[in-house]
């Protein structure tokens, strides 16, 4: 089978080079295009020079249509609104859409249901294998331990310029962890407390956000009893691992049917706890 061809948005970004250097480095890909926002200083540079590699003879780009156009996939780690239109094309092309942005409102995931019609979406909060795991962990063990007896709360850390908390790691963890206890996120999580915030409801998933420095991602979900206390841990010490995640999601969407997929479907570790 050919090389699944495969597109980069956000291509001048710390994240889109990871993925040109990830894609580049796969067996079984190539980089046939690379897109960045109108006005960005990458574009018309070539996608290999700009990712620290040899030159790939493909130009940064803001027109995606004719990029899009000749590709089986895209790799997407950007914002929401562009994530969208990005998923739009994608149906419209009936391609892969691999999407690793996070920040999503309910109207925009009813959207990426819908383009999930003719497209073939993976989308997760985390593409690293470790965090996928560690999400199947917490959902075993929310199951496990009686919620009358076990707090759950999350603790996230990223860098300072990340815009979105809590992170769609986070996000993904507290689902998982819902998902055990056949909870409603929405419903049961506490993502703020200050001042007299009265006692902890019981049951709840509690989320705690930190920002500072160049912190790839931290996540921590504990599980605090009466006497007893279990962590259960990620620390994310490069991009690549999410890159790399992002370009076996692709290569292993093609050619299966359209809908939303999840990286527990990639990784074969059972069904997805959420998105």
């Amino acid at each position: 089978m050919a090389d699944m061809k495969l597109v980069v948005t956000g291509a001048g970004g710390r994240m889109g080079q990871a993925l040109i250097r990830a894609i580049v480095a796969s067996e079984g890909a190539c980089v046939v295009g690379a897109l960045e926002r109108p006005g960005s200083p990458a574009l018309g540079k070539d996608a290999g020079s700009l990712a620290g590699l040899e030159a790939l003879g493909v130009a940064v780009s803001d027109d995606p249509l004719p990029v899009i156009a000749h590709a089986d996939g895209i790799l997407d780690f950007t914002v929401p609104a562009a994530s969208l239109e990005f998923a739009a094309l994608a149906a419209q092309a009936r391609i892969v859409h691999v999407i690793g942005t996070t920040g999503w409102s309910a109207d925009d995931e009813k959207k990426i249901a819908a383009a999930a019609r003719h497209a073939t979406i993976v989308k997760s909060g985390n593409m690293s294998l470790g965090v996928n795991l560690l999400a199947a962990l917490v959902e075993q063990a929310a199951r496990a331990l009686p919620a009358a007896d076990f707090d759950i709360e999350i603790v996230e850390m990223h860098h300072r310029h990340k815009v979105d908390a809590p992170s769609g790691t986070a996000l993904l963890l507290g689902q998982a962890a819902a998902k055990g206890r056949e909870l409603d996120l929405e419903k049961s999580s506490v993502r703020t407390r200050d001042g007299h915030t009265g006692e902890r409801p019981a049951g709840a998933v509690g989320f705690a956000t930190l920002r500072g420095g160049s912190v790839v991602g931290d996540h921590t979900v504990i599980l605090a009893g009466a006497g007893e206390r279990i962590e259960l841990a990620h620390r994310a010490e490069d991009r690549s691992i999410f890159a790399q995640g992002a370009v076996r999601a692709a290569l292993w969407a093609r050619g299966r049917k359209p809908g939303v997929y999840s990286m527990r479907d990639v990784l074969g570790l059972g069904g997805s706890a959420g998105n």
